[in-house]
């Protein structure tokens, strides 16, 4: 079956490029010129994926995103001309899953589409998985992370991050690669963003974080999560 999207914007030649690219991708694509039709679309046809442009009249981007993760839980891409950090950052901040800035490239966004649509996938398909390793339990569905049967407080990144490794230990991940699963191709941090998450989740998980036994380093190339 044909995923569904929805693409919302005030600029009728933007949504004519959405529905365009995208339908020759395979997707079902209806379109809403603003906030207020789109939360009607939304509530009729339940999409798969919304492409949410910020800067619109009335109702813009952020207060519409807000008001359709009432309705449901949906991946949504952001779009906007404004490449400013802090639009960014509001919107990751907000739970977000890409921001796709304009002009764009077409097939860029439809690879960015597939992207998170894959993402949302994998993780239906974890969320039916509770991993333990020694004293450590991960429930995905649950979003709990227990160290001694003692839950530990993890932020979404620092959960997701600690799953993908753990669901796939002995693989080594580069900081390139974790950057691109966890926080998507657009992030506008670096590598560093990795180590500092890293250095966290061993503060959190770890006996003794200078010494590690889940969360090791492989010099030279990434991370990757062993069961020792």
């Amino acid at each position: 079956m044909a995923y569904s999207i929805l693409a919302v914007d005030d600029d009728p030649k933007i949504l004519k490029i959405l529905q365009h690219t995208l339908s020759k991708e395979g997707f079902k694509v209806a379109t809403a010129a603003s906030g207020e039709v789109a939360l009607q679309i939304a509530r009729q046809s339940s999409p798969d994926l919304i492409l949410l442009d910020i800067m619109m009249p009335g109702m813009d981007g952020f207060e519409t995103y807000q008001k359709l993760k009432a309705i449901r839980e949906v991946p949504v891409i952001i779009l906007s001309a404004r490449s400013d950090e802090v639009d960014k950052i509001v919107g990751f901040r907000m739970g977000i899953d890409d921001y796709q800035t304009k002009p764009f490239s077409p097939t860029e966004l439809a690879l960015r589409v597939k992207a998170v649509l894959r993402r949302g996938v994998e993780q239906k398909a974890n969320s039916e998985h509770v991993l333990k390793y020694g004293n450590l339990t991960i429930d995905y569905e649950k979003r709990v992370v227990e160290v001694n049967n003692n839950k530990i407080e993890l932020t979404p990144k620092e959960f997701e991050l600690l799953w993908l490794m753990a669901s796939n230990p002995s693989l080594v991940f580069t900081k390139a690669h974790l950057l691109d699963k966890i926080w998507s191709s657009s992030f506008y941090g670096d590598d560093n963003t990795v180590t500092v998450h890293i250095r966290k989740l061993r503060e959190k998980i770890e006996a003794d974080p200078s010494k590690p036994i889940f969360i090791k380093t492989v010099w030279g190339t990434g991370y990757k999560f062993e069961n020792e």
